[in-house]
C-alpha cells in the first residue's frame, strides 16, 4: 500500500524532513558542531552560500518547490475523476498562486503599509509562481514530451541571456555572473517595486522565476513517473529515480564550469544540481516509506508536513520563544553553559512540533 488516505506518504514526510530545518533543526546542527569538533561539517553545511557553491542549506527552499510539483499530478488526476474540466482546475491553480504570492508579501510586512520599504518577492511567492506556472504548462500541453523540451529551452536560453548580458549599469570589469553585474539584478533594480533583499538584487526576484519553473516541473516529472504504471515492481521504479538524479547532478556540476551554481541566480546548474538531490532524495523516502513501508519512525516529520505552510507563517508571527522560556526555562538553567543553546533550540522545536500535533489530532490543516 502505497498511500494513506489519498496521499502520498513520502511526500509528506519529506516535507516534514524540509521543513525541520526552518523550525530550528539547523541551528541545533549548528550548535552540535560547535560542540564536537568531529562535526563540523555539518554546520558548514547549514548555511547558504555567500554567492557561488551549494550547501545542504541551500536545497531546503528548491526542495519544497520540487515537492509542491510531484504533488500536482496526483492532485489532478483526483479532479479529472471528480468531473472537474481543465478550465475549472486551472483557475484553482491561478488563484492557490496568487494566494501564496500575497501570503508572502504579507510575511514580508505587507500590513505595517510601509510600501516603499516594502520586500514584495518573497519564498512563497517564488514557491507560488514557479509552481503556478509549471501545473498550467502540465494541465494544457498533452504531449508531455514538449514539456521537456521547453524545460530545456528555458534552462539553455537563461543560461545565454547571463552569459552574453551584462547588466547596463554594472561597474568596469564586473562578470554577468556577478551580484554586480547580472541582468538578473538589472531587471530587479529597474522592474521591481520596493526593497530588494540584497539592495541591488533578489534571490526570489522577476527573471530567475523562470529557471524556477523547471524546478517545479522536475517535481511534476516525478510525481507523474510515480503515477504511472510503466514499471509494475516499485524497486525498478526507486532505480530509474536514482538513475535520473545521477544525471541531474552530474548534469548540475558539469554545467558549474561554465554556468556557475548560484542559488541567488537560480541558474541553470543550479536547477540541476538541486533538482537531481531533491530527487535522490525523495527516491530514498519513497523506498523507505512508501515501498519497504518502514513508517514508525517518520510520524514526527508527517506532522510537519502535512502543515508545513502553517509552521513556515506562526513563526513569523508567533513568539514561540516566551512557552520555552516559561516550561523548560528552568531546566535548561540547569544545563552547562555550552549546551544551553543546544537544549533550548531543542525546546523550541518541541513545542512548534506540539502545535502541529494539536492540529493535527484535531485534522486541522491550512490549504491554500
Amino acid at each position: 500500500m502505497k498511500k494513506k488516505n489519498g496521499r502520498l506518504l513520502s511526500l509528506d514526510v519529506l516535507r516534514g524532513f524540509d521543513m525541520s530545518f526552518i523550525m530550528g533543526g539547523e541551528v541545533v546542527l549548528i550548535c552540535l558542531a560547535s560542540l564536537f569538533p568531529g562535526l563540523k561539517f555539518l554546520g558548514e553545511q547549514m548555511g547558504h552560500s555567500q554567492w557561488d557553491g551549494f550547501t545542504f542549506y541551500d536545497l531546503i527552499f528548491p526542495l519544497f518547490l520540487f515537492l509542491a510539483g510531484i504533488s500536482f499530478p496526483f492532485s489532478m488526476a483526483k479532479q479529472l475523476s471528480l468531473g472537474k474540466s481543465r478550465g475549472s482546475i486551472s483557475l484553482k491553480v491561478v488563484k492557490r498562486g496568487m494566494i501564496l504570492v500575497l501570503l508572502g508579501v504579507v510575511y514580508n510586512g505587507l500590513l505595517q503599509f510601509d510600501f516603499e520599504t516594502l520586500r514584495y518577492a518573497s519564498v512563497l511567492g517564488r514557491i507560488g509562481l514557479a509552481w503556478m506556472f509549471a501545473s498550467l504548462l502540465y494541465i494544457w500541453l498533452k504531449r508531455k514530451w514538449l514539456l521537456a523540451l521547453l524545460s530545456a529551452v528555458i534552462l539553455l536560453g537563461y543560461w545565454a541571456l547571463l552569459a552574453l548580458v551584462v547588466a547596463p549599469d554594472a561597474p568596469d570589469g564586473a562578470s554577468s555572473f556577478s551580484m554586480e553585474g547580472s541582468v538578473v539584478g538589472y531587471v530587479d533594480r529597474y522592474f521591481l517595486p520596493g526593497a530588494l533583499h540584497n539592495e541591488i538584487h533578489d534571490p526570489e526576484g522577476l527573471l530567475s522565476t523562470l529557471p524556477a519553473i523547471v524546478t517545479a516541473m522536475l517535481g511534476i516529472f516525478t510525481g507523474e513517473f510515480v503515477r504511472s504504471k510503466s514499471f509494475a515492481n516499485e524497486y525498478k521504479k526507486v532505480l530509474v529515480m536514482l538513475g535520473a538524479a545521477t544525471v541531474l547532478l552530474a548534469a548540475g556540476y558539469l554545467w558549474d564550469i561554465t554556468f556557475p551554481i548560484n542559488k541567488n541566480l537560480w541558474s541553470s546548474s543550479f536547477v540541476c544540481c538541486a533538482g537531481g538531490w531533491s530527487l535522490l532524495l525523495f527516491a530514498l523516502f519513497y523506498l523507505v516509506v512508501d515501498v519497504l513501508q518502514w513508517r514508525n519512525w517518520a510520524f514526527p516529520f508527517r506532522v510537519i508536513g502535512m502543515n508545513s505552510i502553517t509552521i513556515y507563517l506562526a513563526q513569523q508571527f508567533l513568539d514561540f520563544g516566551k512557552p520555552v522560556n516559561t516550561l523548560f526555562g528552568g531546566l535548561l538553567k540547569s544545563l552547562p553553559e555550552d549546551y544551553y543553546a543546544l537544549g533550548w533550540w531543542c525546546c523550541y522545536i518541541l513545542v512548534c512540533w506540539c502545535l502541529l500535533y494539536f492540529l493535527y489530532s484535531k485534522k486541522v490543516f491550512l490549504k491554500v
